[in-house]
């Protein structure tokens, strides 16, 4: 299967099942092996008492974009580390994008950074996520296939 292909299958079948993204309302403007661009508004709801986007609300789309992009591969993988730095605050009716490139890639791990900016493309976000790559495939059957 084409790596692109299969990239967008994880992608849906993930996202499918993921009620908290849908929930965020995360659109998927891009997915590619080791690649993924997620963009979502901010509702009044997911403010803090400060009048801004709860940290949590980047760090979601972020965590988002992570998953996406490390099972793109084809082999279901799990955040074991992740941290994120608010550069910048986030307000209701923003739009914010984050993508999410792959920095390195082993049998057993993945290192991804993600990048999260607001419609103006400053960023008020940055956020470093590591997965583990465990040996379980999205498709087996498409490898006895094969």
């Amino acid at each position: 299967m084409e790596k692109h292909a299969l990239a967008k299958r994880v992608f849906h079948q993930m996202y499918d099942h993921d009620l908290f993204s849908q929930w965020l309302g995360i659109k998927c403007l891009e997915i590619n092996e080791g690649k993924c661009v997620l963009q979502m508004e901010i509702r009044q709801e997911m403010l803090n008492g400060f009048d801004i986007a709860h940290g949590g609300i980047a760090y979601s789309i972020a965590d988002s974009a992570l998953a996406f992009a490390s099972n793109s591969h084809g082999r279901r993988s799990v955040s074991i580390e992740t941290s994120i730095s608010h550069t910048e605050p986030v307000r209701a009716g923003d739009l914010i994008t984050a993508t999410a490139e792959e920095a390195r890639l082993s049998d057993k791990t993945g290192i991804y950074y993600i990048k999260v900016t607001n419609q103006a493309g400053k960023v008020v976000a940055l956020f470093k996520g590591t997965v583990y790559r465990t040996g379980r495939d999205w498709f087996p059957a498409d490898k006895e296939k094969a």
